[in-house]
This record gives C-alpha cells, sequence and structure tokens, in this order.
C-alpha cells in the first residue's frame, strides 16, 4: 500500500520567519519542501487553484483579520474535490518525502480548513515581535505604525482561538528560533516524528530584530495584549515564554516541548 504523504503547513504574518522555519523543516531527512518556484518565497498558495488566491488575498498586514480569509471547518471549500486539487497542483513542486513542508503566510488564517482536508497534518505558526514586523512590512504599506500593531495584536487574537481546534500545531517565535535554530530544528523533528541526526548543516542564522530598533514602540495598553506570546514594548522578549505545542500523542508532544522549553 503507498502512503500520500503528510503535510507540515507553516503560517504567520509576512516578515515573522516562516520561510526560515520552512528551510529548517526542509532540511530534514524525509521532508520535502518547495524551491526554485516562480512564485514569492516559494509559497504554496501560489501554485494551486483549489483555494482562490487573488491579488487582494494575503495582503500584508492586512489578510489576517479580513473574515473571508478565515476559512474553517465550516467552509464550502471543505469537500474532497478541494483537496484532490491541491495535491494535484503541488505535486510537481515537491520531490520524494514522507513529509511536505508548504508555508505560505495564509496559511495563518486557514489552517482549520486545511486540517479538514488533510487530516493527518500539522501545523507550525511563526511569531516574530510585533515591532520588528511592523517596520520591517512599513516599506510595503502606508498604514501608521499604530494601526500595523493592531493589526499584529488581532490577528494574533484570532490564531490563539482557533489553536484549541487544532490536533497537531506548534508555535514558535522567531526570536528564539534564531537563538537556537539546532534545538529548534531538532524540535521540529521531533514534533514530526523523525530523526534529526542525519541532517546537514545549518545555513548561518541571525537574529535581525536589532535593525528595527528605533521603531515606534507599543506602549502600555498594546504591550499588555503582546504579553500572552512573551512581546513587551522596546522589542523586549520575555525569555521565560514557553512555545505553545499541541499533539494527539503524548510521546511527540512531551519529546518536542522537551526541546522547546526556555532556558
Amino acid at each position: 500500500m503507498t502512503h500520500r504523504p503528510r503535510y507540515l503547513f507553516a503560517g504567520g504574518l509576512h516578515r515573522s520567519g516562516t520561510s526560515l522555519t520552512a528551510r529548517l523543516a526542509g532540511s530534514l531527512p524525509g521532508v520535502a519542501r518547495i524551491d526554485g518556484a516562480p512564485v514569492p518565497e516559494n509559497e504554496g498558495a501560489y501554485l494551486q487553484g483549489a483555494i482562490p488566491h487573488d491579488a487582494l488575498a494575503g495582503r500584508p498586514m492586512a489578510f489576517a483579520t479580513d473574515p473571508e480569509q478565515h476559512l474553517t471547518e465550516a467552509h464550502p471549500l471543505n469537500r474532497l474535490e478541494t483537496r484532490t486539487r491541491l495535491e494535484a497542483d503541488w505535486d510537481p513542486w515537491f520531490g520524494p518525502g514522507a513529509w511536505r513542508v508548504e508555508k505560505s503566510p495564509v496559511n495563518l488564517t486557514r489552517m482549520r480548513l486545511l486540517q479538514q482536508l488533510f487530516p493527518l497534518s500539522q501545523y507550525v505558526v511563526v511569531l516574530r515581535h510585533p515591532e520588528a514586523v511592523a517596520a520591517a512590512v512599513a516599506k510595503w504599506v502606508d498604514d501608521a505604525p499604530d494601526a500595523l500593531a493592531e493589526h499584529w495584536l488581532d490577528a494574533h487574537d484570532r490564531v490563539a482561538g482557533d489553536l484549541p481546534r487544532l490536533h497537531s500545531v506548534i508555535v514558535l517565535r522567531y526570536e528564539d528560533l534564531t537563538a537556537r535554530p539546532d534545538r529548534y530544528r531538532r524540535a521540529l523533528a521531533a514534533f514530526l516524528d523523525l530523526d534529526a541526526e542525519t541532517a546537514p548543516d545549518l545555513e548561518p542564522i541571525a537574529d535581525r530584530n536589532n535593525d528595527y530598533a528605533g521603531a515606534p514602540h507599543l506602549g502600555a495598553g498594546r504591550a499588555g495584549r503582546a504579553a500572552r506570546w512573551g512581546y513587551g514594548s522596546g522589542l523586549a522578549v520575555d525569555p521565560h515564554w514557553t512555545p505553545i505545542v499541541r499533539h494527539p500523542l503524548r510521546r511527540v508532544r512531551e519529546a518536542t516541548e522537551m526541546l522547546l522549553a526556555p532556558g
């Protein structure tokens, strides 16, 4: 019997570190990823026609709070035809592997639908400090820094509401991943129940948040909302924040949590 590959879907706001996370996961033995596609950042959302993705979909600092782009199990696209078209469109872009990692920022608001389409799929949500994200995307959008910070907070409030409905998901922070990339790659391996020992050497990785040291601060009110994710005003990052891990198998969950524990 031939088994279809399982999917690891990575999502997060633009400039949060989803591409880096996908590369780390894709470097693991048995994991295939899209590479060399003629689309931005090898994002699978551009390479399929099953879920509409036009020029208004996935707009930076806009899509994640758009009710029309919050796709859940109740969406009309929750049908076999959607899954069949997705796999047919993606098949040419993936090499062999027991797992496929597909990274698109819009996965952040599509996880609940994708879980219905691919019941054995797993998810990784990547966070980055809202001040850094706002500053990084400011060159793409005209919104004021306050509006960008509000979007970050509202978007992740929605994520927090979706997480309890997902069987297998981890929530990581860019700042932790760049500080301990090898450990986080091993955590991704544990989450996929794979062996990371034969993975190739890591690429050089640096935390670029200091590039935005002059970005407008969150202020007390917004910092209070960001604290649930371990962020504070002035690019502050709480080192004691614990990544979120959900998995139906206790063995997998505990092995992943052990590698992601602070300290």
